[in-house]
């Protein structure tokens, strides 16, 4: 017998919680589970879960949402007419209730980490936001263990979280003349270093701190470039700063790329710079699978991806010099970066690939649904 899934997105772009997503569609035991995917209408996400040969059910209403009262009535009648058994929830309170009501276990994943208000870690508040999460579902998934910190300290039981950490496919090194093929694409001069950020363009993202630590690399001499992926609301806020410093050159703004895979290949060092939200960088993952070393801000799940020493440097959030000077380790000693590089590959496999992320997954979703 399948069990019959419900997976719920409300994202209508594709961020990291929906690839996370994708991620499970895509390497889900499919001999023990018949599942469905409700998405708001002309989500990004649909195509390609349609693409897998999986039904997508589309409800207005609930785009960027977690919590509508509207959208709650819609999603019952959903779930009443599919009969799921089980409802798996990204961000989606309203999908939790609706569940709940329809009879079907509920399993929600938290992808996010950052400081709660102290609104949720003091009464009322706690108690308040520790009863509807508790009541509202039977299971819960933290992608890293900040995220389950988050949740214990506004309320959460310990009991009901379950750590599992984000898991990806891992990425393919291209031959050399690709790579070569795809420095010159990015303007990368044959013996240049190449150290890339990938993340929204966000003031939490960190990277003023970058592009600080880029510059008083470049004062040193370093010969590298410096590559920021992504778009968002801070995007001419960063621009500005870089043309001020007159680094235009050597600080690119790449503005969003589909295949972020390549420039991740040409990659020497990655860096995560994150201090208002964090919890399992998928770009650190996908740069680990081929070997590259990072570093990155101590904070929500970055510590618990990158080992310092080990696969990279974990060093003091909002502190350019701190992401200099470990940048500056892996860039000036080869043994130590073969070493990090190497630590990278072998942690990935150990930890952090699709299918560790997947099994473990519905591994929770069995418990469940044969619990008494």
């Amino acid at each position: 017998m399948k069990y019959k899934i419900i997976e719920v997105s409300t994202d209508s772009n594709i961020g990291g919680a929906g690839k996370c997503l994708l991620t499970l569609l895509e390497n889900f035991d499919y001999t023990k589970f018949e599942v469905k995917v409700v998405l708001p209408p002309n989500s990004l996400l649909k195509p390609h879960v349609e693409r897998l040969g999986i039904e997508v059910i589309e409800v207005e209403g609930i785009a960027e949402k977690s919590l509508d009262i509207k959208s709650i009535r819609k999603l019952r009648q959903v779930f009443r007419s599919e009969k799921p058994q089980l409802v798996h929830t990204h961000a989606s309170m309203s999908a939790r209730i609706a569940a709940r009501q329809a009879g079907a276990k509920v399993v929600y994943t938290r992808h996010s980490v950052f400081p709660p208000s102290k609104y949720l870690t003091s009464f009322p508040g706690k108690q308040i936001n520790g009863f509807f999460n508790n009541h509202y579902a039977d299971g819960i998934i933290a992608v890293a263990e900040a995220a389950k910190e988050n949740l214990t300290d506004t309320g959460v039981r310990a009991d009901k979280i379950e750590v599992i950490l984000n898991g990806v496919d891992g990425l393919e090194m291209p031959d050399e003349d690709t790579k070569n093929a795809i420095r010159a694409r990015f303007g990368a001069e044959p013996d240049e270093k190449i150290i890339s950020i990938v993340a929204r363009l966000e003031d939490i993202k960190g990277h003023e701190y970058f592009i600080e630590a880029a510059d008083m690399l470049l004062r040193d001499g370093v010969n590298a470039r410096f590559y920021i992926a992504g778009t968002g609301s801070y995007e001419s806020k960063l621009k500005e700063k870089v043309k001020r410093m007159e680094r235009e050159d050597r600080i690119i703004f790449t503005g969003f790329i589909s295949d972020v895979d390549k420039l991740m290949s040409i990659t020497d060092i990655q860096v995560n710079a994150s201090y208002g939200t964090e919890a399992t960088s998928l770009a650190l993952l996908e740069g680990m699978s081929i070997g590259v070393p990072a570093v990155v801000s101590d904070f929500g799940g970055n510590p618990g991806v990158i080992k310092s020493g080990i696969n990279g440097y974990v060093v003091a959030k909002q502190n350019s010099a701190a992401l200099k000077s470990g940048i500056e380790k892996l860039l000036t000693d080869d043994e130590l970066y073969k070493r990090m590089s190497e630590g990278s590959i072998r942690i990935f496999r150990e930890t952090f690939t699709a299918q560790a992320m997947t099994r473990s997954t519905e591994d929770l979703y069995l418990r469940l649904l044969n619990a008494k």
